[in-house]
C-alpha cells in the first residue's frame, strides 16, 4: 500500500522555521501540524514563540492550544492527536506540514515508535519527585542503572521525562528505550508515513544573536505579564508546563530568587543551550536534508526547500 507522504521542517529554536514553513504551505496547499511541545498550552504565547493570527498568513496550524496548562500531556497523546489531524488533512485532499523544534514530538511522527501503555501512578510520581528534592540527580542516577540509553539522551534536571522512564520501567518490566527511544529504527519497523524532511541551519554565532533578539521582542512584548497572568490564575510553579525556557526563569525572578536582568540572562542562556542540543538531536537523522539559511538568502532558502519537497514527492501539480 502506498504510504501517505507527510513533510517536515525542524531546526534549533530562532532559526527562522514558522516564517518558512507558512511560505511552503501556502504553495504546497498544505495546512501546518505544530511539534511544539509548549505551544500546546492555553496562555502560553509569547514565551513560545506561538505564531499569531497574522503570522499565519491564512494557512490553518493544528496542535496549538489544545490542552490547559495544568493538564496532563506527553509524547503519546501528541503522536495520536498529530496523527488524527494528519490523517484528516490528506482526507480533505490537502498536504500535512509538521513545523517544530521538540525533537521527541518529530520523531514520534517520523519514526515508528512503540509508546508504553504503562498507566501513569501520581502516588509514586510525588514519591519520586520528593526523592529527587531532597536530593537533585538521584533519579537520573536511579535510571542509569537499567536504562543507561535513555539516561543519556536525557539531561539530569529533565525530572518529569526520568520520572516517566522510572515509571515505564516499574510497571511493565521494559526500559523506555525499548519502547520508545529506537531513534535509529534498529528493529527496522515499518512507518505508516513517508517523511519528507528539510532542516534550517545556520552559523552558531548567527544563530544565538537571533536567540538573544528574540528573548529581547518577547520581553517587549510582555512576556513577564504573561508569566504574573499564569500565576496569578492559580497555576503551581511546579508543573511540568512551567518549567518551559523562560517561564521557569522568570517565575524565579518573581519568587524574589533573581533580579529581572539575571531572569532574562538565564533564560538566553538556557536557550542558546537548548539550541545547541536541538542541532545535536536533528543531526542523528540522516533522513534530513538541511539548507543552510547563511547562503541562501531572502526568498531563496524557500524557494529551495519548496523545491526539494516537489521532487522528493512527486506531486507534479505542487
Amino acid at each position: 500500500m502506498k504510504k501517505k507522504k507527510i513533510f517536515a521542517i525542524v531546526g534549533p529554536t530562532a532559526s527562522g522555521k514558522t516564517a518558512v514553513s507558512v511560505k511552503i504551505a501556502a504553495r504546497l496547499n498544505a495546512e501546518i501540524v505544530s511539534a511544539d511541545s509548549i505551544q500546546i498550552y492555553h496562555g502560553m504565547d509569547i514565551g513560545s514563540a506561538k505564531p499569531t493570527f497574522e503570522e499565519m498568513c491564512g494557512v490553518k496550524h493544528h496542535m496549538i492550544d489544545i490542552v490547559d496548562i495544568d493538564d496532563d500531556y506527553n509524547v503519546a497523546l501528541f503522536r495520536k492527536q498529530a496523527g488524527e489531524c494528519i490523517d484528516d488533512i490528506i482526507a480533505r485532499g490537502k498536504l500535512p506540514l509538521i513545523c517544530g523544534g521538540t525533537g521527541l514530538y518529530v520523531n514520534s511522527l517520523v519514526y515508528p515508535l512503540n509508546f508504553s501503555s504503562a498507566e501513569p501512578s501520581f502516588e509514586r510520581r510525588s514519591e519520586l519527585a520528593e526523592i529527587e528534592t531532597n536530593a537533585p540527580g538521584t533519579l537520573h542516577l536511579m535510571l542509569n542503572e537499567f536504562d543507561p540509553q535513555t539516561a543519556a539522551r536525557l539531561h539530569p534536571n529533565d525530572t518529569k521525562r526520568i520520572i516517566r522512564a522510572i515509571e515505564v520501567y516499574e510497571s511493565t518490566g521494559e526500559t523506555m528505550s525499548s519502547c520508545g527511544g529506537d531513534f535509529i529504527n534498529e528493529r527496522n519497523a515499518e512507518i505508516e508515513y513517508q517523511p519528507i524532511i528539510a532542516g534550517i541551519t545556520m552559523d552558531r554565532a548567527k544563530l544565538y544573536s537571533r536567540i538573544e533578539h528574540r528573548v529581547d521582542v518577547m520581553m517587549q512584548n510582555g512576556f513577564l505579564n504573561e508569566v504574573k497572568q499564569i500565576l496569578n490564575a492559580g497555576f503551581d510553579r511546579s508543573i511540568p508546563a512551567l518549567q518551559g525556557l523562560g517561564y521557569k526563569q522568570l517565575i524565579m525572578h518573581l519568587s524574589g530568587e533573581c533580579t529581572l536582568d539575571e531572569a532574562v540572562e538565564l533564560i538566553k542562556r538556557d536557550t542558546r543551550r537548548f539550541a545547541k542540543r536541538q542541532i545535536s538531536w536533528f543531526k542523528r537523522d540522516k533522513r534530513i536534508r538541511w539548507f543552510d539559511a547563511d547562503s541562501l538568502v531572502g526568498e531563496e532558502l524557500t524557494d529551495s526547500i519548496f523545491e526539494y519537497f516537489v521532487s522528493e514527492s512527486n506531486y507534479g501539480r505542487c
